[in-house]
């Protein structure tokens, strides 16, 4: 017997104005190899590879403009790759999963310790307190995200044959 109701498969998005080219290129082989929808989504033209399951959408330009569209249209159970915090917090709130381009994912203890440590930093750099930008991208960090990906995956429910 048939269920009444298919459960629509789980999604990623990826916050993608500001996602390195080689998270990209995991989340295309998982696309790949799943069948995983993945969208991409920046306020500028992206290139992707010519899969099934993989999408842009270009927004406007403006602020928070691809954090909106993202929100519009993430449902539980998703998982948005991002590293803006307040995103995070939005997606969360909505049911999905988030997870940064480092492999950490997002939990709301987490992202309240990251707001404070944000105001910080915005109260440090208004004051002219040079406060740089995050670290580059290591191989360490590729795998992590690769790992925790691959976690998430395995927990996706299997269509059925």
């Amino acid at each position: 017997m048939k269920p009444l109701h298919t459960p629509k498969p789980a999604q990623i998005w990826v916050d993608a104005d500001a996602c390195p080219a080689v998270i990209r290129d995991i989340l295309f082989r998982a696309a790949a190899r799943t069948g995983t929808p993945v969208t991409l989504v920046a306020n500028h033209s992206l290139s992707t590879p010519p899969l099934p399951h993989v999408r842009a959408i270009q927004v406007p330009g403006g602020p928070d403009a691809a954090d909106d569209a993202i929100v519009e249209r993430v449902a539980a159970g998703d998982l948005v790759v991002t590293q803006d915090i307040p995103l995070a917090a939005r997606v969360l709130g909505a049911g999905a999963a988030a997870v940064g381009p480092r492999g950490e994912p997002f939990t709301s203890n987490i992202i309240k310790e990251r707001l404070s440590v944000r105001g910080f930093m915005e109260e440090s750099h208004g004051e002219g307190i040079a406060t740089g930008g995050p670290p580059a991208l290591h191989a360490r960090d590729r795998q992590a995200f690769a790992a925790q990906l691959d976690r998430w995956l395995a927990a996706q429910p299997r269509p059925p044959l």
